[in-house]
């Protein structure tokens, strides 16, 4: 089967990057084919003529396709053409070629067929399924992992967000480096050397050990940097949780609308694009809900079937914001051909984050305005605590910040105090942190009624009189 490419639709807000990400496309036309196809992990990775393959294993043809669909999405998002898609149904993916030898040949047929220079295959292929794939279709072969890790880097603008896919990188990239062909010889000797001895001693493959030492030593410094910059969130987490604001935490497959949503509740001016992984970098914005008290909202890196493990252990860091998190708006894309099968892959993901299982969720059905209202339902039905919305237009927010209300965690101190005047600091952490339910300013000081959190119950209790008393 044959997938066409889809125009983006025109975006509403949050387009601030867009001219210049899409100045950066690729260039369609450069060659990519290698003359030597062992050098393909020395090249820096550019797609653009792809055929795309994937091993039906189990499940039905709906979810096969839908899977090679997803695929293609990642392959266009990454500034590739895709020219053809195609499927084997097998038991298990063949552990010398992926696909089998015969296919193999036959997918070189196609390749040379459609003019690609590029088969990206719908999982994570081993080096050595690699290597004789390429050496069968004599052009370049990347999998799913690889692919991933490419968008990544592309998006990637903060510092700690371009130390975390590199050392992602890294890690997927050091089984599978390998030499630039035979052209050096085995460091073996003696009986090791078939007999040869003296004189059968090469200079061996004294490049790649090099390679790989400097890769590791690389990994080590990154993970340092990486350590070093999350001090600076961890530090400003632990802020916001000794002054006692409640943290929500967007979480969600990619493209679900995850920061159209955080714009339509905060204003945030998120970058939005109708494509795969658009953001990355994490955004903490302050919101309040409909009766004043305040709380933040993370937006965090979006979700993937198969999300590579690379990449999972590289975000730690950042997906602890997540783990923190006193609620989860788990957006899910409502429009989307199997929305069931998003939330499962978001909960995998979310199940190796330690305590996110224990937090409350909330199931966000976002694009409302584009989904089947047989499908919302279906949803609805299976996810109790749910609310549909759409943050392009705007419905269904007022239910979703109510919502939100409800969830957080209550503040457990109702107060009736007269605050100094020379407190007036106290007050405004009442407005910001907590629930005024009424001010009346005397001569003595400021009437303060409120539902407060602890810390700030204690300085109140320390600085000001109950009213009784007055």
């Amino acid at each position: 089967m044959t997938y066409m490419h889809d125009e983006p639709e025109d975006l509403a807000m949050g387009d601030y990057e867009l001219e210049e990400r899409q100045a950066l496309r690729r260039v369609a036309g450069l060659s990519t084919e290698l003359e030597d196809i062992t050098e393909v992990e020395y090249r820096q990775l550019r797609l653009e003529r792809v055929v795309l393959v994937g091993v039906w294993t189990s499940g039905s043809v709906f979810d096969a396709e839908n899977s090679l669909q997803e695929l293609r999405l990642l392959a266009e998002t990454a500034g590739s053409d895709v020219l053809e898609g195609l499927i084997q149904r097998r038991d298990k993916p063949d552990p010398a070629t992926y696909i089998g030898s015969g296919k193999a040949i036959e997918l070189r047929d196609t390749v040379a067929a459609s003019g690609a220079d590029t088969v990206i295959c719908d999982g994570e292929l081993t080096p050595g399924q690699l290597r004789q794939l390429e050496e069968i279709v004599k052009v370049k072969v990347i999998d799913r992992t690889a692919l991933i890790l490419d968008i990544f880097a592309q998006h990637a603008k903060s510092r700690e967000g371009k130390a975390q896919v590199e050392l992602a990188q890294l890690q997927y990239l050091l089984p599978r480096l390998r030499g630039w062909g035979g052209n050096l010889s085995r460091q073996v000797g003696g009986r090791a050397a078939g007999g040869v001895g003296i004189g059968g001693r090469g200079p061996g493959e004294t490049k790649i050990e090099l390679d790989r030492r400097r890769i590791r030593e690389r990994m080590s410094k990154l993970r340092r940097q990486i350590k070093g910059m999350s001090t600076a969130r961890e530090t400003m987490r632990h802020h916001r949780q000794a002054r006692e604001v409640p943290a929500v935490a967007i979480a969600g497959y990619t493209n679900a609308g995850k920061s159209s949503l955080l714009n339509r509740l905060t204003g945030a001016g998120v970058l939005v694009e109708d494509a795969l992984f658009a953001t990355l970098d994490p955004t903490v914005r302050r919101a309040r809900t409909p009766d004043g008290r305040l709380f933040t909202l993370a937006d965090t890196v979006g979700f993937v079937r198969h999300l590579p493990h690379q990449l999972v252990e590289a975000f730690r860091s950042t997906l602890e914001e997540v783990g923190d998190a006193d609620l989860i708006l788990h957006v899910v894309d409502g429009s989307h051909p199997d929305p069931e099968s998003q939330l499962a892959a978001v909960r995998e993901v979310l199940s190796e984050i330690e305590g996110a299982s224990e937090i409350p969720e909330i199931v966000v059905i976002n694009k409302a305005d584009a989904a089947d209202p047989v499908t919302l339902a279906r949803l609805t039905m299976k996810e109790r605590r749910s609310v549909v919305v759409s943050a392009r237009t705007g419905s269904g927010i007022d239910e979703l910040m109510t919502l939100i209300e409800t969830e957080l965690p209550r503040l457990d101190h109702e107060v009736r105090m007269l605050v100094p005047y020379d407190r007036t600091d106290l007050v405004a952490r009442a407005h910001k942190e907590g629930e005024v339910l009424s001010l009346e300013h005397t001569g003595d000081g400021t009437i303060l009624h409120a539902r407060v959190l602890g810390a700030l119950f204690a300085e109140l209790d320390r600085v000001a009189k109950p009213v009784e008393t007055v």
